[in-house]
């Protein structure tokens, strides 16, 4: 167990603790360099060449509206074609807390901070600077992710010229070091309390349980950002939903497979046969890979059916797989485009990680990556309870006694080399970025309506939104 606080001081950023081993020596496609070098305008110029149907200026704006809650944020994305050959990425989920520091190659090959100093920089910082001056200690606090959570604290260390402590906030821990109350937050370290005036949250799993999910301390993110969709896949879904209502003028669309919500496990069944028998049923409130079922056969669906599940709610989405066993849908089929084939003749199911951030000016990508999943897709469907080998792409895995791994060897760099097994361009990146921004900005917009104009959670309304007695019961004031 890592100790509850540490003390990062500046200039102790090492590349070699804060980057997979293969990251350091990578050298960033051309295409990606590129792209991360036109800027929002070009960007919304390029889109909107490609689709002439889209408002410009709604483009434009998309781009440059600074996000209020959700300012930094990760989609998955899925590069799919359909029966027609109509090729498009669409949005799996977002994630406020992402990961992919840690799998960039450098954009600036002298500047090992890379991506961790361009998030603080560009987001975090300014928002240090806003509003009335606090007194206190800088605070990165995290549950998983190592690797990440002590390089954000070794670059915030050297930005801020400062030490930084780095607390780690385990679920079960019944003496946290970090504290709130209607002050603000409280550091417990080396015997006194200390207040806190700025909190980069990498806490992840179920953070609702042990932070409110509105502070008086600056925060990147705060937790109601998890609960309008950064980490609630069912009012995301809702949240799209509202959003797309709103751009319907504009004729720009958050593209998200067919998601039904609010549903009961008794119901699952019912909803995986109108998709034709193939389905992804979902948790909402989990990450990492976790609590999602890929259900292509009876044997898969009784295997979730047999289960004990936390929560009394789910999401059913519609399965994007091969060419004859994707999900039917209200929508064209949809099928995962994978990687260029190997010298084998196999192609793998992959997505693709867009890290985005939104300062003052608007928002801005960070990082990139993708994952293939474990096993090659095939004609044919799975059988058994073998889906998720072919299906499920995230690299966390959890291990006996409730912590996580990873299986890096299935990680695809933005490098020289993976980027073209990937089979994806600049426009494809284009898309890809557009995507994200959407759904963030759904996300931002659906926290914003639940604060009232003092600042406020509007709980009730949240209740709502989210009638799942389970959950709500965890959320704390």
């Amino acid at each position: 167990m890592p100790p509850a606080v540490r003390l990062i001081e500046p200039a102790t950023f090492e590349a070699v603790n804060h980057y997979y081993p293969r990251v350091p020596n990578a050298r960033l496609h051309p295409v990606v360099r590129h792209f991360l070098s036109l800027g929002n305008a070009r960007i919304a110029q390029r889109y909107c060449h490609l689709h002439p149907e889209v408002d410009p200026v709604a483009v434009r704006d998309v781009l440059s509206r600074p996000a209020r809650v959700l300012r930094w944020a990760g989609a998955d994305l899925l590069v799919t074609t359909s029966d027609r050959g109509h090729r498009q990425l669409v949005v799996v989920e977002v994630n406020s807390s992402p990961s992919g520091q840690k799998s960039m190659p450098l954009v600036h090959e002298e500047d090992e901070l890379g991506g961790y100093r361009r998030l603080l920089e560009r987001v975090f910082w300014p928002m240090l600077q806003t509003g009335r001056r606090r007194e206190g200690v800088l605070v990165v606090a995290w549950d998983k992710n190592e690797m990440e959570t002590t390089g954000y604290a070794a670059a915030l260390a050297e930005l801020a010229e400062e030490p930084v402590h780095l607390v780690h906030l385990p679920a079960d821990d019944p003496e946290p070091a970090l504290t709130w109350d209607e002050r603000g937050g409280w550091l417990r370290a080396e015997g006194e309390q200390q207040p806190v005036r700025g909190c980069f949250r990498y806490v992840t799993q179920r953070p609702w349980t042990r932070l409110p999910p509105v502070t008086r301390v600056p925060m990147l993110n705060p937790v109601l950002a998890c609960l309008a969709g950064g980490r609630n896949k069912l009012v995301a879904a809702k949240a799209y939903e509202f959003y797309n209502a709103e751009l319907a003028a504009s004729r720009l669309r958050i593209r998200v497979p067919e998601t039904i919500w609010d549903v009961s496990a008794a119901e699952v069944p019912l909803w995986v046969q109108r998709m034709g028998g193939v389905a992804v049923v979902k948790n909402p409130y989990s990450n990492a890979g976790q609590g999602v079922y890929t259900l292509v056969s009876d044997q898969e669906l009784q295997d979730f059916m047999a289960l004990n599940h936390r929560y009394d709610r789910f999401i059913v989405q519609a399965l994007v797989g091969n060419v004859g066993w994707s999900s039917r849908g209200a929508g064209d089929r949809l099928y995962h485009v994978g990687t260029v084939p190997d010298r084998r003749g196999k192609l793998y199911a992959s997505d693709l990680r867009f890290m985005v951030g939104s300062g003052p000016e608007g928002f801005l990508p960070v990082a990139l990556y993708a994952r293939r999943a474990r096993d090659p897709l095939t004609e044919a469907a799975p059988v058994g309870n073998s889906s998720w080998g072919m299906l499920g792409t995230n690299l966390s895995k959890r291990v006996d006694g409730g912590g996580f791994t990873t299986e890096p060897e299935r990680l695809m760099l933005m490098d020289s080399r993976d980027f073209n097994d990937l089979g994806i361009g600049l426009d494809d990146l284009t898309e890809g970025y557009l995507q994200t921004v959407l759904a963030v900005t759904a996300i931002d917009r659906m926290a914003e309506r639940l604060l009232t104009r003092k600042g406020t959670f509007r709980r009730r309304l949240f209740r709502d939104l989210n009638p799942d007695p389970a959950f709500l019961a965890e959320v704390r004031p």
